[in-house]
C-alpha cells in the first residue's frame, strides 16, 4: 500500500510502503497537511446548512508572505472562511511553480476533497483545464486566465485601472519626467497595466516618458530590486511595478526616489518611498463564488471586476502628492464608478505613432484582453511582439 504525500511536504515526507508504515504514515499526512480553518459564521452571512462543509482549496503562486499578490488571495480566502463559518473549510498551498507540479497539487487538492479550488496565477492555466477535463466533480476558478469549460471558470481583477491612478500621482511627481516599470511576464494583462500606468502620468504631465525592465518572474526580490536600480541609473525618479514583492519600492527608499506598491498595501515596506500602493480586494469575487457554490448555483464565465465591484483601489497616497493629483484621482474613481470614465478611451497611438483607437472609441474587452504594444512615450517594444 502506497500513501503519496501532498507536493509542499515532499521535504519532511516520503512514499511510504508496507502495512506497518501505514499507521505512522497517518500520524506524518497530519503532521504534514494543509491548514484548514473553519471558523463560526459572522452575522449577515448565510444559514449553515446541515450538509457536510464545503470543502475550499487555494494554489498560490508565491509565498503568503510577498507583501501583495499572493498576500492579498490570503486575505480573501481568510475573509471567506470568516464570513461563512462552518459552511465551508479552506486551505492553501503556497509558492507552487508554473510547470506540470501545479497539475499535482491541484490533484492532490482534489484528492483531499476540495470540490472548489482557486488557481491564482496565469501560468497555472494549462494545468487546471488538464486536472478539470479528469475531475468534473470539482469546480476550478483560474485568475488571471482565459480558458474555461464546464467546470472551469476564468477571474481576473482590472489591476489595469490602479495602475492609472498611480500614473496620476507619478506624473505630479517626476521631476525628470521619466518614470520606469519594472515588469514580470510579458503577457496582455502586464502589458496593459505598463500601458495604463504611462497613460495616467501623461494625463497629468503629457511630457512623461518610461522605460521598462523585464524580469520575467512574478517573485524574484533580488531580480526586482537589480532592476530597479538599474532603471533609477537610467534617470527614473518614479517607479511602478508588476512584481510581487517590495522590493522595488525598498529599492526605490534606499536611493531617494519614489515608488508605488502593487496588489497589497506595501506603505509599511518603504514609507519615505511610497506615494500610494494599488490594492486588490479579492474578497467581493470570493464571496460571490462561494455563495453561488453553496447554493447550487454557480456557471463558468469570465469575471473581470475593478472599482465599479470594490476589487481595486488606490490607498494612501502620500501627503506630499500635489492636492490636484489627489482631486484626479477621486474623480477618476467615481468614473470608473457609474461608468462615465474609461482608461482607455481615443484617441491612443502606439510607440511607432500607429493609432491603436480613435478618438472617442472606447476599447472593448476584447482589445483590452489582447494588448502587445507599447503606447506612445515608451521605449523599446514588447517582448515577442514583432513590432
Amino acid at each position: 500500500m502506497t500513501l503519496l504525500i501532498q507536493r509542499r511536504w515532499l521535504g519532511q515526507c516520503k512514499p511510504l510502503r508496507s502495512v506497518a508504515a501505514v499507521t505512522v504514515a497517518v500520524l506524518a499526512l497530519a503532521a504534514c497537511s494543509p491548514k484548514e480553518e473553519a471558523a463560526a459564521p459572522q452575522a449577515g452571512a448565510p444559514a449553515a446548512d446541515t450538509s457536510a462543509p464545503l470543502q475550499v482549496g487555494f494554489m498560490y503562486v508565491s509565498p503568503i508572505g510577498d507583501g501583495g499578490w499572493t498576500y492579498q488571495h490570503e486575505l480573501g480566502r481568510k475573509a471567506i472562511q470568516e464570513k461563512f463559518g462552518d459552511q465551508i473549510v479552506t486551505s492553501m498551498v503556497e509558492s507552487v511553480p508554473e510547470g506540470p507540479d501545479a497539475e499535482r497539487v491541484l490533484r492532490d487538492l482534489a484528492g483531499q476533497g476540495k470540490k472548489l479550488i482557486f488557481a491564482t496565477s496565469f501560468g497555472f492555466q494549462e494545468y487546471v483545464q488538464k486536472a478539470a477535463a479528469d475531475l468534473p466533480e470539482v469546480k476550478f476558478e483560474h485568475a488571471t486566465g482565459y480558458k474555461q469549460a464546464d467546470n472551469v471558470a476564468a477571474y481576473d481583477t482590472k489591476t489595469f485601472e490602479g495602475a492609472y491612478l498611480a500614473g496620476i500621482v507619478a506624473g505630479s511627481m517626476t521631476k525628470t519626467n521619466t518614470v520606469g516599470v519594472v515588469a514580470s511576464v510579458p503577457i496582455p494583462e502586464v502589458v496593459r497595466n505598463i500601458n495604463s500606468f504611462v497613460l495616467g502620468a501623461q494625463s497629468m504631465n503629457p511630457a512623461v516618458q518610461a522605460k521598462v525592465v523585464w524580469v520575467n518572474e512574478w517573485f524574484n526580490p533580488p531580480k526586482e530590486a537589480e532592476a530597479a536600480t538599474s532603471l533609477i541609473n537610467g534617470g527614473v525618479d518614479v517607479l511602478y511595478q508588476n512584481t510581487n514583492s517590495p522590493a522595488v519600492l525598498k529599492t526605490a527608499q534606499e536611493r531617494g526616489v519614489y515608488a508605488f506598491g502593487k496588489d497589497g498595501d506595501m506603505s509599511a515596506y518603504a514609507p519615505q518611498a511610497h506615494l500610494g500602493s494599488a490594492v486588490i480586494n479579492w474578497e467581493p469575487y470570493y464571496t460571490k463564488v462561494v455563495q453561488d457554490t453553496l447554493a447550487g448555483t454557480w456557471q463558468s464565465g469570465n469575471f473581470w471586476w475593478g472599482v465599479k465591484e470594490g476589487a481595486m483601489d488606490l490607498v494612501k497616497i502620500a501627503e506630499q502628492v500635489p492636492q490636484e493629483a489627489k482631486d484626479r484621482v477621486a474623480t477618476v474613481k467615481t468614473g470608473l464608478q457609474d461608468g462615465s470614465f474609461a482608461v482607455w478611451t481615443g484617441p491612443i497611438r502606439d510607440n511607432q505613432g500607429r493609432e491603436v483607437l480613435a478618438s472617442g472609441v472606447v476599447a472593448n474587452d476584447g482589445f483590452l484582453r489582447g494588448i502587445n504594444f507599447y503606447v506612445q512615450g515608451i521605449e523599446g517594444q514588447v517582448p515577442g511582439a514583432g513590432q
